[in-house]
């Protein structure tokens, strides 16, 4: 039998019984045991060459122990058995093999290479170190791995042979399995004196006992596992990418995210490096050299990254010949030796570089494109210098599957802030660019965008109104982004249409809703109330009478501050939301002390997870309650006061208004009687009036108004009929009220016509002109520019 074939069937007794216990086969080997050639047992009971008559089917799928057996020529032969079960399979039965060693092998000798070859020829590295943790015994793996011959490392400890940190702790380990007679497994990552690099190792450290039990020293078998704990410390790396980039829609702190991943992991320096999009928000589809790129975040192992030349937010254009034009312009990772000479010409070029190489040693590069959706998006530059093992394949593949991953988050984060942007600068060009200066009152407002969900539909204003009243409105549009915005301005232009027809807050609120229902239609609901949403709050207030007229939809209430008084909420009449349709909305009248400052605000302000309502509205008039002469100065500290740090959840719209009040002196009112002929006396009283508050070249403007005004409500009016004139330092108005409801219309007569001139020539003396719907009737009013009559 050749070497081909080295086994030897006569060596070893098999016979294979089936699950009905008969002989199926039968060996040489069997038959030199019991003397039973194959003919005279396959076939026949097994149970027949027991010597006990007694047979018990083994449990389980293998058994063994030692039974007697009967030989041919009658003696009794105990042997020692093995068996296993193989199962039915196919139609076949199951069975039994049965196997007994016939000698054990051949017998040892002092000088048997087999006896040793355990030790010394065994491919793992073994070591045994005596009760002083002394080395006695190294076979020769081991002797390769530490890069010595065992009898000149015999007696030392393993401290001495390794000379490395890692070593004392590996000795420790050797202590206490010397002293608990456990053994112990230990993971390190050290370079022996025989590599050329560090390498995985796991170290099993198990008591050597003597013939009496007692632990007579410390067997150490080291395995060399790098593979495997390169390839886990891999997988493990980008599952924690998987979990740390792209936190939040943030472009800058994703690409921190990405460098806070690389270092120390695989690089000790990473700098990221991205292309601004276009002036139409895109980025360039083909890139050449020299590229644009701005720096986004930078990482290292030494605080304050000082290897890096850029600064986060700094662009720099990378030539052709740096890695970073070469991998964006081939599309794919570039690996530069600074040994080698691969960046010796970008080096000649940055002096500021080249420096920095020098300085810290750095000897090896990295560029890898970031790409997302068939674009590029900038690159990820790792460097080595601490480290000084060079990038390998496997390195590359892990910071292309890392950088892939991030990819994909920077865009996302790039499109959100984009979006986000479009839509900020679209609320921003809708929401008033500044609060108009009345005489009525003094404001002051503040928007903030949400901090992750972006701009909403929150929108305030402020609009001037006939006779020095000024209305204010805050609102609110269910959702984010650009649609809430667009909708948001619809609203706002709405409320602003309505109201320069001086319309009642409830009156108004009642219009605005059937805008919100059509709007809901337009979207393409599905016919159900409320597709858009929306809240709002509007306010009139008249310096004159100093009162204010209120109705809210859903809106949360404002909260007033009187002269020296502690903060409160205005007790309104909720209202249904907007955009439900066909409920009524209630208004709410008070009278305010002049210097009040009604707080008007969207939900976002006072609605967080961390706190509930009542506690924002308790912190709201906190904060009014310390209220300083400057509205800005008291905006800002409201927002400080009730917002977290990290910004607001929901967007938040804040106004701020303090109240004037017309002095008595600054306003004139007559009755005016049902007589034609006693409207000359009116304009002498008027001219008289105007003399005393010192507008006498105003006088002219207003006799023809107030004549023209008083003679078409005697001629077409209900009586009681009223006159008044309110001026401020800019303007005067002349109003004329009766009980009459039907407003006048201006038309431009034609040339026979006897009348119809009246209220063009009021147009076109006055600054405007209009009329209002009031409970008892209607009010016209003009105003005169002061500044223009000077």
């Amino acid at each position: 039998m050749g070497p081909e074939y080295p086994f030897d069937d006569a060596a070893t007794a098999r016979a294979v019984v089936d699950d009905s216990g008969t002989l199926v086969e039968w060996n040489a080997g069997a038959e030199l045991l019991l003397g039973w050639p194959a003919g005279d047992v396959v076939g026949r009971p097994a149970h027949g060459l027991l010597a006990d008559s007694e047979v018990v089917a083994p449990p389980g799928p293998r058994w063994d122990g030692t039974v007697t057996l009967r030989h041919r020529d009658g003696h009794e032969v105990s042997a020692w058995l093995l068996a296993h079960h193989r199962p039915a399979r196919l139609g076949s039965p199951g069975r039994w093999l049965v196997v007994s060693p016939l000698d054990g092998g051949a017998p040892t000798t002092a000088d048997d290479p087999l006896a040793t070859a355990a030790l010394t020829q065994s491919p793992c590295a073994v070591a045994v170190y005596d009760d002083r943790l002394r080395l006695r015994r190294v076979n020769d793996a081991m002797a390769d791995v530490i890069g010595l011959p065992e009898h000149l490392m015999q007696g030392l400890r393993l401290p001495e042979i390794g000379g490395k940190p890692e070593s004392e702790e590996l000795e420790r380990h050797m202590l206490r399995v010397l002293t608990s007679g456990r053994a112990e497994d230990v993971q390190t990552w050290m370079r022996t004196g025989g590599e050329d690099s560090a390498h995985a190792w796991l170290a099993r450290m198990a008591p050597v006992r003597d013939a009496a039990g007692r632990v007579r020293g410390v067997c150490l078998a080291a395995h060399d596992f790098t593979d495997n704990y390169l390839a886990r410390e891999r997988l493990q790396l980008v599952n924690e990418a998987s979990v740390r980039i792209g936190s939040t829609l943030d472009v800058a702190r994703t690409a921190q995210e990405l460098a806070d991943v690389f270092v120390p992991a695989l690089a000790d320096l990473v700098s990221i490096d991205l292309l601004d999009p276009t002036e139409h928000g895109e980025l360039a589809p083909r890139l050449s050299a020299p590229i644009g790129l701005r720096r986004a975040a930078h990482g290292s192992v030494n605080p304050g990254t000082p290897e890096a030349v850029l600064k986060p937010g700094q662009i720099e254009h990378y030539p052709a010949g740096s890695p970073q034009a070469d991998s964006l312009t081939a599309g794919r990772t570039i690996v530069a030796s600074v040994a080698q000479g691969d960046i010796d010409q970008w080096l000649s070029w940055h002096k500021a570089r080249a420096e920095r190489v020098k300085e810290y040693g750095i000897h090896c590069t990295m560029s890898v494109p970031i790409q997302a959706r068939g674009l590029t998006l900038g690159v990820a530059v790792l460097t080595r210098f601490r480290r000084p093992d060079p990038f390998t394949e496997d390195d590359v593949l892990l910071a292309e599957e890392i950088t892939a991953r991030a990819g994909v988050c920077i865009d996302n984060a790039r499109r959100f802030s984009r979006e986000r942007e479009t839509a900020l600068a679209l609320q921003r060009s809708l929401l008033p660019r500044s609060l108009p200066r009345t005489a009525a009152v003094d404001a002051a407002s503040r928007y903030l965008p949400a901090a992750r969900a972006g701009v909403g539909g929150d929108w305030f204003d402020v609009i001037p109104l006939s006779g020095m009243r000024v209305a204010m409105v805050v609102g609110d549009v269910v959702g984010h982004g650009i649609q809430a915005s667009a909708t948001m301005g619809r609203l706002r232009t709405a409320v602003r249409t309505l109201a320069d027809i001086d319309l009642a807050p409830d009156e108004l609120l009642t219009h605005l809703d059937d805008l919100v229902v059509r709007l809901s239609d337009e979207a393409g609901g599905d016919g159900s109330p409320g597709e858009v949403g929306a809240t709002c709050l509007y306010a009139v207030y008249d310096p004159v009478s100093r009162r204010c007229t209120l109705a809210r939809a859903g809106h949360p209430p404002p909260v007033v501050v009187p002269p020296g008084g502690a903060p409160e909420q205005v007790e309104l009449p909720a209202g249904p939301p907007l955009g439900l349709g066909g409920l009524p909305f209630e208004s709410a009248e008070l009278e305010l002390r002049e210097g009040s400052v009604l707080s008007f605000y969207t939900d976002g302000l006072i609605e967080t997870r961390e706190r509930d309502v009542d506690a924002a509205h308790r912190m709201l008039c906190d904060a009014l309650a310390t209220f300083s002469d400057s509205l800005d100065e008291t905006c800002d500290r409201i927002l400080h006061a009730l917002l977290p740090p990290g910004g607001a959840q929901d967007d938040v719209a804040l106004l701020l208004a303090r109240t004037r009040g017309l002095p008595a002196s600054q306003v004139a009112t007559w009755h005016i009687p049902a007589d034609p002929a006693l409207v000359a006396p009116i304009r002498k009283q008027v001219v008289e009036q105007l003399d005393t508050w010192g507008l006498q070249d105003a006088a002219f403007t207003a006799e023809l108004v107030v004549s023209e005004l008083v003679t078409n409500a005697i001629r077409y009016g209900a009586h009681p009929i009223r006159l008044r004139l309110i001026h401020d330092a800019a303007t005067l108005i002349c109003e004329v009220s009766d009980t009459n409801h039907t407003a006048p219309h201006l038309r431009r007569a034609k040339t026979w016509d006897e009348g119809g001139r009246g209220l063009l020539l009021v147009a076109q003396l006055t600054q405007r002109w209009g009329s209002r719907h009031t409970a008892e009737g209607k009010t016209i009013w003009a105003e005169i520019g002061l500044l223009d009559a000077d």
